[in-house]
């Protein structure tokens, strides 16, 4: 398939990210190198030259939203004739053969295995670039790992982003999709981490939120099985870097080295997200996870005992096949007595390849979606509560810059909650010479069921 005419010097790129942390990672590495090869990125796709859709495909809803975008898109390269559309992504990785039959207004797509060919694929006039390249062709496992020295684009001012310490996954959870679209765990060192956040810290970056399809396996591919403890301690001596968040950490493989790393390294947040998926030893087994609720007890006691004032936030799966309602009953009890500062829910859905879609003992979907609807009801209830604990508290808080509610107050967020995900603080009578990016002392005066709100102090 021949690509279709493009603008004589292509200049202007528009990328939309969909998915997770960890697909904007990829966002930035893409955007990177297509302005290596001479397009700055804009956030009007009218007046892009080239299109660009980093999807997601986790499960079906994220599907269906990339396949909406993707079709917005294309409404962009019609009005504006030689644009090029671009599909990336997982999205891609699974499905490219199909959607070039169905979407043959995408002039080329580009799987998680091979991003760092977009240029490429795109016949730029660089080097090696070939023209006319679908790429819809059946894609390779993936093998693509990006380094400190991928090029990645950080938006003006960026004062916090993500660092991607790892690529793929190796475990083998039942539901999960993730390793047939990113391919098995594959390590970065930890001197390229650290490179890396220390290139960022000279781009203006003071937060650093460590991602990974899973933590705390990162480095066993390797040869280093705890080197997330080595990590952390190393970029507690990244001069400039202030705070440091770990996101994603499978529970089976929490070291105690890892628990002093986190309580004793000054700029790591007191905090981990560690979703477990769910409670009961039934459905955890049907589930393929290695841990029983006995041992997720255990370590949730030694968390919290070697962590003073920890701030953990979970993820449950609803409805997988086989959860009777004494097994949601037994979730919803556990949900109550661990008493999670923050907690996400979603329904389980039929994705084909996994294990879970041949598994009998299928829930309605409307039991799924009721149960999560239930537990994410309860956890409304404690979260407000965990809230209230935080009153007449002084904590430093992240200042991000004016309210998304209002211009009448700041906003911004203290070391246990994480972007996007936790809610905020809002400050109120803030002296008038603070900007984003500065880390202020605050003491809370209000507090409600997601948000916080205070004035700054000292």
């Amino acid at each position: 398939m021949t690509l279709p005419e493009a603008p004589q010097t292509p200049r202007r790129v528009h990328l939309v990210s969909l998915g997770c942390p960890k697909n904007r990672v990829d966002s930035e590495h893409l955007l990177g190198q297509l302005q290596r090869a001479g397009l700055e990125p804009t956030g009007d796709p009218n007046e892009a030259d080239v299109l660009v859709v980093n999807t997601c495909a986790f499960i079906e809803a994220s599907k269906t939203e990339s396949i909406d975008v993707i079709l917005e898109m294309a409404d962009h390269k019609a009005s504006r004739p030689g644009t090029r559309l671009v599909v990336a992504g997982c999205l891609a990785q699974r499905h490219a053969a199909d959607l070039s039959q169905s979407m043959p207004e995408v002039d080329a797509f580009v799987g998680t295995g091979e991003l760092d060919q977009i240029v490429a694929r795109l016949g730029l006039g660089l080097p090696g670039a070939g023209a006319s390249v679908l790429g819809a062709e059946r894609k390779p496992r993936p093998e693509y790992l990006a380094d400190h020295l991928e090029p990645r684009y950080l938006a003006p001012e960026s004062f916090s982003t993500y660092l991607k310490i790892a690529e793929g996954c190796s475990q083998a959870c039942a539901f999960c999709i993730i390793p047939k679209l990113r391919g098995v765990q594959r390590s970065r060192t930890v001197e390229d981490c650290v490179a890396e956040a220390r290139q960022l810290v000279a781009r203006g970056v003071i937060e650093v939120n460590v991602v990974a399809q899973d933590l705390t396996h990162y480095g066993e591919d390797i040869g280093e099985p705890d080197a997330l403890a080595r990590l952390v301690r190393e970029l507690g001596k990244v001069d400039g870097l202030k705070w440091v968040r770990l996101l994603y950490a499978y529970p089976d493989n929490i070291t105690d080295n890892l628990i002093d790393a986190i309580a004793t390294t000054d700029n790591c947040c007191k905090y981990l997200d560690m979703p477990l998926q769910h409670a009961s030893d039934a459905v955890l087994s049907q589930m393929k996870r290695k841990t029983s609720r006995a041992e997720i007890e255990a370590l949730l006691k030694r968390l919290r005992d070697g962590i003073p004032d920890l701030t953990l936030r979970t993820t449950f799966l609803c409805g997988h096949p086989g959860e009777t309602e004494a097994d949601f009953r037994e979730l919803m009890e556990f949900v109550e007595q661990q008493r999670f500062h923050r907690v996400g829910a979603f329904a389980w859905s039929r994705e084909e390849g996994t294990l879970s879609a041949r598994l009998p003992g299928s829930v309605p979907t409307p039991v799924r979606r009721a149960r999560v609807n239930q537990l994410m009801k309860l956890q409304e209830r404690i979260s407000t509560e965990r809230l209230q604990e935080m009153m007449g508290r002084v904590v430093p808080v992240l200042i991000e810059g004016l309210s998304d509610e209002t211009d009448l107050l700041l906003q911004g967020r203290t070391q246990g909650q994480a972007p996007d995900i936790d809610g905020v603080v809002y400050v109120n009578d803030a002296p008038k010479d603070i900007g984003r990016g500065q880390i202020r002392l605050v003491e809370i005066t209000q507090t409600g069921q997601h948000d916080l709100v205070g004035h700054v102090v000292g």
